[in-house]
């Protein structure tokens, strides 16, 4: 069984240029878990949720047209950590998996804004601070309306995600295109999670966390290969 198992990861592993298989499965895998957020939040219907990054982070590994360009550590390490939080997050009415859910995206924010500062993030918030600035007003707001409706036990840990993950928000803006989108939708996503830990629930909202946290993520991780491939392309050579 061990045997097999490792063999189906090193095919999913192995390059093809394009990655299409894993990405066609992860848009399955999200359909799946979008009717089943649809029914219910949580119960064995929510069965494809832990196997959706891993299929990006496939596609990841897959999309490497010469088969020798190793794949974005940040990103793959991302998506590896957004993997445990997803898993965690399925038992969130626990506070000690909430935590963990918690720490593990903290993970994805530091992997992602790392990626980005090689993409060049920081340089264009150098060139045109103002959308980095917002974000930090954002992240000043969020908390403010937040805050009171958290356990005390909690609010230092949110404030600290928080920030890691509006810094994630800047950098991805200052990468711009795709990933920038990507960012802004894992951003609303996690607010909206915020908002329901706070006790402030709207209509539908476990379909809107679900659904942007899909699209930030599709979104940041084809982006990312896209600018990677186009600045290879850019080479001398």
């Amino acid at each position: 069984m061990l045997r097999r198992t490792a063999a189906a990861a090193a095919r999913m592993a192995r390059p093809d240029g394009h990655g299409r298989g894993p990405l066609v499965a992860f848009g399955a895998l999200a359909t799946a878990d979008l009717i089943a957020v649809a029914r219910g939040p949580r119960g064995w219907e929510r069965a494809a949720k832990p196997l959706l990054m891993p299929a990006l982070a496939a596609h990841v590994l897959r999309r490497r047209p010469d088969g020798r360009t190793p794949a974005p550590a940040p990103l793959v390490a991302g998506l590896a950590c957004a993997t445990a939080g997803d898993t965690a997050l399925l038992f969130d009415e626990h506070e000690p998996a909430f935590l963990l859910g918690m720490a593990a995206f903290l993970g994805t924010q530091v992997s992602y804004t790392t990626g980005y500062a090689r993409l060049g993030a920081f340089r264009a918030i150098r060139e045109r601070p103002l959308p980095a600035l917002g974000c930090l007003a954002a992240w000043a707001a969020a908390n403010a309306v937040i805050s009171p409706g958290l356990e005390k036990k909690l609010r230092l840990p949110v404030a600290g995600y928080s920030l890691a993950l509006m810094t994630m928000g800047a950098a991805g803006l200052g990468v711009g295109g795709k990933v920038g989108a990507g960012a802004v939708a894992f951003v609303g996503s996690d607010l909206l999670i915020g908002l329901q830990a706070a006790g402030r629930k709207v209509p539908g909202q476990e379909l809107m966390i679900m659904a942007g946290y899909l699209a930030g993520q599709y979104l940041i991780t084809t982006g990312w290969l896209e600018r990677r491939e186009e600045r290879e392309r850019s080479l001398p050579g």
